[in-house]
């Protein structure tokens, strides 16, 4: 069943669809917007009661809802500054130590740094060796974005592709599929260097950040660095920092430097997270 849904997504016209997507999601037509809530809620029933709004039919439009804020101290940080905080709520996909430059993606399926960072060898080798984690978004999850680890913005990117979804019948099907997908790709420096990368999936009209805004959709669609002046929040940020969103489910991966990291006993896939909660520690001598 998983090779029929990813053979059938091959055909589909991808981003099409999802500026169909983007356009329908960011309407303020009570009908249409109240529709799109209403039906969402009742097929994946999110819990909204540690929203600053839990009226889901109070938001102006189904984006502002799928992003909807969360109460203060619904999502308790952990305080340790050497603690790796999670950047999302959501589910473990993979986790563990990047082989040289290869990380796991689903049982017998791998895909290179190279290929993630868009062929970008200095980058790439950087991590090599090093830890990644990979956290899958659900559409009921919590869409916003938060640094693991306090850090200073020092390269963004764009970097196109396709639009597979990314729940974990596509990556049992698809060969290196998060670096096929479109993604942005944001690398922190802490210390030690890290990188976040936020990768799209089918419907995912829209990714955006902090500092540059939404990223997607994006005409061309070329790969494209992104400024590190004239932005809209600071390069410098701490833990727990809102730093992007998704404006549809997805999938998050970090990356950090051999020797750097340590996960935490209990964080291994599958696990269910949520934003804040301890994942690893950093290893600084």
């Amino acid at each position: 069943m998983s090779r029929l849904f990813a053979a059938f997504q091959h055909v589909l016209p991808q981003h099409a669809l999802s500026r169909l997507v983007h356009h329908a999601t960011r309407s303020r037509a009570p009908a249409l917007k109240n529709t799109l809530i209403r039906a969402f809620v009742r097929g994946f029933r999110p819990d909204l009661s540690d929203a600053v709004e839990p009226d889901a039919l109070a938001y102006e439009t189904f984006n502002h809802f799928f992003t909807r804020a969360l109460r203060q101290g619904s999502r308790p940080l952990d305080a340790d500054p050497l603690g790796i905080a999670s950047p999302v709520d959501g589910t473990v996909s993979e986790c563990g130590a990047i082989d040289g430059d290869r990380l796991l993606q689903a049982k017998g399926r791998h895909y290179t740094l190279a290929a993630l960072l868009a062929g970008d060898a200095d980058l790439a080798q950087s991590f090599e060796g090093g830890a990644f984690a990979a956290i899958y978004l659900a559409p009921y999850n919590y869409h916003r974005i938060h640094l693991p680890v306090a850090g200073t913005l020092i390269d963004a990117r764009y970097v196109p592709g396709r639009l597979f979804s990314v729940n974990r019948a596509t990556a049992d099907a698809v060969p290196g599929l998060f670096a096929r997908n479109e993604r942005v790709v944001c690398v922190l420096d802490a210390p030690p260097r890290y990188a976040l990368v936020l990768v799209g999936a089918l419907n995912v009209g829209s990714m955006e950040t902090v500092w540059h805004g939404e990223v997607t959709p994006r005409r061309p669609r070329h790969a494209a660095v992104l400024p590190l002046d004239g932005l809209r929040a600071p390069r410098r940020l701490p833990k727990g920092a809102e730093m992007g969103r998704f404006n549809m489910g997805s999938t998050v991966i970090l990356l950090f430097p051999r020797g750097t990291t340590a996960w935490a006993p209990g964080f291994v896939p599958g696990r269910t997270v949520r934003m804040g909660e301890r994942i690893g520690t950093l290893r600084r001598e």
